[in-house]
């Protein structure tokens, strides 16, 4: 249950779908003059150095942002945290969702981010001491959090379904949240598998919230036999123009090989 690091898959070409349109989100949001609530339930360390053993081992970062970094303008908000990043911390730095946050939102925003790992969760609140980071199961944290304040805000879901019950119990949470929440922007992050495993969850999730919009891009496996070959969001309240930003992203995707 607390064996996953993300290290060793940060920056690859999923966290370049769900971070770059995570990014554009809260972006949208803060055009507005009013402070919003970013929660996340499992956040990671928040901050990935690319050059460390673990992510050279397994060369996801090189086939990912490495690969496609061209992708993006210099005023995309995605490309504005990468910079700002590798400002910060060195240019083999890269941000995590709750990162990404952190550069993108207002101080007079509210960010609380889960984290059970106990190493992860330590690097967690040393990347981001202006935020509220608790070690604690995050799917409990959105129930106890639900409706938070200020109103207006995002919710983002990414967990490493490592626990294998994970894509059945999720659209009972998020079924929760919704209702709790229902002016919340909810994201589920989730891989795109060979063996489908996702399927039925999403089938679940479309039946409860048949105006959530499903976002997936598709590409190589990061090696022989890896099982995951695509990266997909469920979003509950898209903001307007999000459709048109995955689209184009997609076309972008489609051109690997």
């Amino acid at each position: 249950m607390l064996s996953y690091q993300h290290i060793y898959h940060a920056g690859n070409l999923a966290d370049v779908h769900k971070h770059s349109l995570l990014a554009w989100m809260l972006d949208y949001l803060t055009r507005k003059d009013k402070p919003v609530s970013y929660i996340e339930t499992h956040g990671g360390r928040a901050l990935y150095d690319l050059s460390a053993d673990e992510a050279l081992k397994t060369g996801e970062a090189a086939q990912g942002i490495a690969r496609v970094r061209h992708w993006f303008d210099s005023d995309h908000p995605y490309m504005q945290s990468l910079r700002q990043t590798s400002e910060k911390a060195g240019e083999n730095s890269y941000p995590g969702s709750p990162m990404i946050a952190i550069q993108r939102l207002r101080d007079t925003d509210q960010i609380t981010v889960a984290e059970l790992h106990p190493a992860e969760h330590s690097a967690l609140e040393l990347a981001l001491p202006t935020a509220t980071c608790r070690r604690t199961d995050g799917f409990a944290l959105g129930h106890a959090m639900l409706p938070p304040t200020p109103r207006r805000g995002l919710m983002l879901i990414d967990p490493s379904y490592e626990i294998k019950d994970d894509y059945d119990t999720i659209p009972g949470h998020i079924k929760k949240y919704a209702r709790a929440w229902n002016v919340g922007i909810i994201v589920l992050w989730y891989p795109v598998l060979t063996s489908g495993a996702h399927h039925r969850m999403l089938k679940t999730l479309k039946n409860d919230h048949p105006d959530g919009a499903r976002y997936e891009v598709s590409f190589p496996p990061a090696r022989p036999g890896h099982g995951m070959i695509g990266s997909g969001l469920f979003v509950i309240r898209p903001p307007f123009g999000l459709a048109e930003q995955a689209a184009i992203l997609k076309t972008r995707f489609d051109t690997l090989s």
